[in-house]
């Protein structure tokens, strides 16, 4: 396993080179980019007789526990230090506003994705009950807002903006794992729980993960507020972020949502109260360099994982659906909402929080962690595809869609 993690190391490093040396694109889609293209040339290689090399990489990914790593390993250290530079005060101003997209908004993108895709999928070939589209729809539901942050950041866009989409894709994150384990226990166990016991269990994921995540920073933040050693406050943060991932799974509570809400209140006013400008500054070099390199692992284990995801013509077809009934998904639940009942945002805002909802590598570990059946293979083509595509499409055209909407909101606003 150590000789696995080495060589995901070096590889991640000269793929991230290569990019800034000369893509220059941002540096998870282009090592993304990159690694896929050395996957699909490995396949061509097997085409024409050398299968010895792509053999060895699928057989390295699959001694990878891709759903183990991501969930139990990356998924609380990513949350964190992506909720440590959320605007606290930016947060409240928008509080109901982000807890109803990332509740509300999420449960019904579910219900839309495995709608649409219970109606389109048997044109397709494939007959699915709901049960797996509603699966599907779950686990492609939560975003990645990291890249898009940045991208908004660049164009200048209202900090307003910024708060919006941050908050509510670091939020849906822990709701998206919260519907898709309820939606599993009923599609693959076949138990259909009482309504009472659903929201039971997800008040108790929710509530208990916000709870507890509150309790968690509170408690980090009066600790880091009494040393003045950037060591110990290092090594506090990495505890309760792991730490506190860890108990919450043995509480049956949300990790993600606790995690998120931990990083928030410790990024907020743990800096304020440490006791000299010096020590914080340190702590969050370490988060920022420790975010930037799980995420290119992450993102280079996507790009490799394309060798193992099974290609057809009618897969292809229903991954295109997959595709279209996604964004329309986006727009119905989150986009349209957000420009309807949100005052103070720019003019295309629904375009933008439409456009900027990427798919990562949650939905990926949620595919990959389906037991083998007869629509696995299915729902990993549709997950990987979508993700693909929006990382790619979307991601590398929302920064030139985020200034065009950002400077014609402007002069409309000077005319």
């Amino acid at each position: 396993m150590f000789d696995i993690a080495a060589a995901g190391l070096v590889i991640t490093a000269l793929l991230a080179y290569i990019n800034h040396r000369f893509l220059k694109l941002p540096m998870t889609i282009g090592v993304m980019s990159i690694a896929m293209l050395l996957s699909l040339s490995l396949v061509g290689l097997e085409r024409i007789g050398f299968r010895s090399l792509l053999d060895y990489e699928a057989k390295a990914l699959r001694s990878i526990d891709f759903p183990e790593l991501l969930m139990q390993g990356m998924l609380s250290l990513l949350l964190f230090a992506g909720a440590l530079h959320v605007d606290l005060t930016g947060l409240r101003n928008f509080r109901w506003q982000i807890g109803m997209l990332a509740v509300i908004g999420t449960a019904l993108s579910t219900m839309l994705i495995g709608g649409g895709l219970y109606l389109l999928l048997p044109m397709s070939g494939y007959a699915v009950s709901l049960g797996p589209c509603l699966l599907f729809g779950a686990l492609i539901s939560p975003t990645d807002p990291i890249a898009v942050i940045n991208m908004l950041r660049s164009a200048r866009g209202p900090e307003s903006l910024s708060t919006l989409i941050a908050g509510e894709s670091l939020f849906n994150d822990g709701v998206g794992v919260v519907l898709f384990t309820l939606i599993a226990t009923i599609t693959l166990t076949g138990r259909s729980p009482t309504v009472s016991n659903t929201l039971y269990l997800f008040s108790r994921e929710v509530l208990g993960g916000l709870a507890f995540g509150a309790l968690l920073g509170l408690g980090t933040r009066s600790l880091l507020k009494r040393i003045d050693s950037y060591q110990e406050e290092v090594l506090l943060t990495l505890a309760a972020v792991v730490g506190g991932y860890t108990l919450c799974n043995h509480l049956h509570t949300s990790g993600p949502l606790a995690t998120v809400v931990a990083g928030v209140l410790i990024g907020n006013r743990g800096q304020a109260l440490s006791a000299t400008a010096v020590v914080h500054s340190p702590l969050n070099l370490f988060w920022e360099l420790l975010d930037a390199v799980l995420n290119a692992v992450l993102f280079v284990l996507i790009g490799l994982e394309v060798i193992l995801i099974p290609w057809g013509k009618a897969v292809m077809v229903a991954c295109l659906s997959a595709i279209l009934i996604c964004l329309a998904a986006r727009w119905l639940s989150v986009g349209a909402p957000a420009h309807l009942l949100i005052r103070g945002l720019p003019r295309r805002s629904g375009l933008l929080l439409t456009w900027g909802g990427l798919r990562g590598g949650i939905s990926v570990a949620l595919a990959l962690s389906l037991p083998s059946g007869e629509h696995r293979d299915l729902l990993l083509s549709m997950t990987y595809s979508v993700v693909v595509v929006s990382i790619l499409a979307q991601g590398l055209s929302f920064g030139r869609l985020a200034r065009r909407c950002l400077e014609g909101a402007s002069e409309r606003g000077s005319e």
